[in-house]
């Protein structure tokens, strides 16, 4: 099996720190002036600013890319204003997605008449039903079948190894994955430790036979590997049932919410050691891996993975890095990193694909470049 082909979209609108940092501190010099007498009593606590140099520091984000960045920057909205689309419109995430496929099947050398499904992964879905996947697979006139699937940031590995298996049953011939992430969305603007973090992205991929694939960038799927173990440490409780208990409308916690610190102590010895035994099982080190395209959560993150992988700091070359201009796009973010920073290696080069992310959950996947 192989990826034959990728593609990215974003937004034309880009925030960067600067802008961020302004409306934030504008809402924070609003809210404390407005419980100026319950802060001096003690029974609420004071908002701190923010600033350019410390999301830098604590993230290495340096600009995102949004759909709506008045409705983000405005101190009286806070979150992205995107209009309802009337059912007979393409939604916005499938219009993404749509996007993010036609370079992906370009780069792949493939016409829709060559897929045979369809599958939509990623953190943040826009509705319950129908299938994001159905819908962006009439848009691009695909025949076949479709359907989603979603495991927070590590989606689009987990892709990999369902779409994979597909093709190796007989299910497919090729399988166009699709990584919409509106996280704008799901983002709590007024939230000093993660208002900074996420921007709106989408990644497309095609998986196939290698002996099928034509395009001038192709990586055989050398093996993937899964792992799963619950968490709460990472969560967003916005759902359909949130109707049926209106007394938590509006809380916090429908929208993004982590335990930051108890992620980076846990996730990353979990995902490092996955990381290791998967090159063990396939007769394979770290030295053995040109590239390592990994989750863009966080710039300190993918370093300590990168040297606990490695064994040494690595070079920009070994794992590069996009979420300074990308930010956060959750399951789209190494697909960025792989789109951006693999076409330059040769022939025969081992490179890893891992994501990892809420549940906790991670995916890997070994490539090696045909």
């Amino acid at each position: 099996m192989a990826i034959s082909g990728s593609g990215v979209y974003v937004p034309s609108q880009t925030i960067n720190n600067e802008e961020l940092v302004a409306s934030f501190n504008t809402y924070v010099h609003r809210y404390n002036s407005e419980h100026e007498a319950e802060i001096a009593a003690g029974t609420c606590k004071a908002l701190l600013e923010s600033s350019s140099e410390f999301i830098v520091k604590a993230s290495g984000i340096k600009n995102r890319y949004v759909l709506d960045k008045e409705g983000i920057l405005d101190p009286d909205v806070m979150c992205p204003r995107i209009p309802e689309r009337p059912d007979s419109e393409l939604s916005v995430m499938a219009e993404m997605a749509v996007a993010a496929a036609r370079e992906a099947l370009a780069t792949a050398e493939k016409k829709p008449s060559d897929i045979d499904a369809v599958i939509c992964s990623c953190a943040v879905q826009q509705r319950a039903y129908p299938a994001m996947a159905i819908e962006v697979q009439g848009a691009l006139g695909i025949t076949g079948f479709a359907f989603d699937m979603s495991v927070g940031c590590a989606s689009a590995t987990y892709a990999v190894h369902i779409a994979r298996g597909l093709i190796e049953t007989g299910g497919a011939r090729a399988v166009l994955v699709v990584n919409p992430e509106v996280l704008t969305g799901h983002a709590n603007f007024r939230e000093r430790d993660s208002h900074f973090l996420f921007g709106d992205a989408c990644t497309a991929y095609i998986v196939e036979r290698a002996e099928t694939a034509r395009g001038s960038n192709v990586w055989e799927i050398v093996s993937t590997k899964l792992k799963a173990q619950f968490s709460n440490n990472i969560r967003n409780n916005f759902g359909f049932l949130n109707r049926c208990a209106p007394e938590g409308i509006g809380k916090p916690d429908k929208l993004f919410v982590q335990q930051g610190r108890k992620v980076f102590k846990e996730v990353l010895p979990l995902v490092g050691h996955f990381i290791v035994d998967h090159l063990a099982e396939n007769n394979l080190t770290a030295s053995d891996v040109k590239r390592m395209w990994l989750h863009q959560a966080n710039i300190n993150m993918n370093l300590f993975l990168a040297h606990k992988v490695l064994g040494r700091d690595p070079t920009p070359d070994e794992a590069p890095n996009v979420i300074d201009q990308y930010a956060n796009t959750s399951s789209a973010g190494a697909i960025i990193a792989f789109n951006k920073h693999s076409a330059d290696l040769k022939s025969g080069d081992v490179g890893l694909l891992c994501t990892f992310g809420a549940g906790y959950s991670a995916g890997s996947v070994i490539l090696k470049k045909m």
